[in-house]
């Protein structure tokens, strides 16, 4: 929780995110379940970032860094493995949900991510976004 936390855009806390049932719990119960595919960065031993899939939804569930560490292509390797998986998983399109406006959601676009004009979101109206997916 410490990374998910930390960032400086699209910050929920512990307490916020367990109102809308994001717990260390929930989280666990999907990865049992294999239905949520989930990924981590590390630069010398030190976690820099994670990633989640969701291969029910095809949907890119979450993916953020320690914004020590931005910049560096943790980001973008943590992406493409969600994006691998959902597309091995069956999943000809993914989609994703960020904040407008925010460096995520250009991340996102200058990876081929595309807005469909939808909104969506637990706190805040996200920009709901799509990729068809293939092998690189």
């Amino acid at each position: 929780m410490r990374i998910r936390t930390s960032v400086r855009e699209n910050h929920l806390s512990v307490a916020q995110m367990a109102e809308v049932g994001i717990t260390e719990a929930s989280i666990a119960e999907r990865i049992t379940a294999d239905n949520l595919g989930c990924w981590v960065a590390e630069h010398n031993g030190t976690l820099t970032g994670f990633s989640m899939a969701d291969r029910l939804e095809s949907e890119v569930f979450a993916l953020f860094v320690d914004p020590a560490h931005e910049g560096k292509g943790h980001g973008s390797a943590l992406l493409r493995a969600c994006e691998d998986w959902l597309l091995l998983n069956g999943c000809a399109e993914a989609r994703l949900n960020t904040e407008p406006g925010t460096r995520a959601d250009a991340f996102y676009q200058r990876r081929g991510w595309t807005p469909t004009g939808e909104t969506s979101g637990l706190f805040a109206e996200d920009k709901v976004m799509t990729k068809r997916l293939s092998r690189s």
